[in-house]
């Protein structure tokens, strides 16, 4: 395993993420994922660091897809703000920093305001 896919020992993983979300995560069958917890958090942790799109994710991780279904799937239930706000409360993680674009917000279409009326021409 290279240090610049993995950003996070496993030992750690197991011993801080692990549990969060064995505790968080409601087993109900199914079948196991196809990228291990540790995998797909290492690739989560990559690609926002580099703001890359999800098509250019590694191979290493596995499937891009794959990848992203399942953290839009953690960001829909709270998982993964449950895991980061758990960090930062252990003081494991500093986010002091937090950058917003217009894809991370949204604007209503009539947000821009009225159309400007032209002056008649006579």
């Amino acid at each position: 395993m290279s240090d610049r896919l993995y950003s996070i020992t496993k030992e750690k993983f197991n011993e801080k993420i692990l549990p969060i979300i064995i505790r968080e995560t409601k087993i109900n069958g199914g079948r196991p994922p196809k990228i291990s917890h540790y995998v797909f958090f290492n690739a989560i942790l990559k690609m926002l660091a580099v703001s890359l799109p999800w098509r250019d994710c590694p191979k290493e991780y596995g499937n891009w897809h794959t990848i992203y279904t399942r953290y839009k799937r953690w960001c829909e239930n709270g998982l993964l703000n449950t895991i980061l706000e758990e960090l930062r409360g252990d003081q494991e993680i500093d986010q002091k920093i937090i950058f917003m674009d217009s894809t991370t917000v949204k604007l209503h279409r009539h947000g821009s305001g009225a159309l400007k009326k032209k002056a008649l021409k006579i």
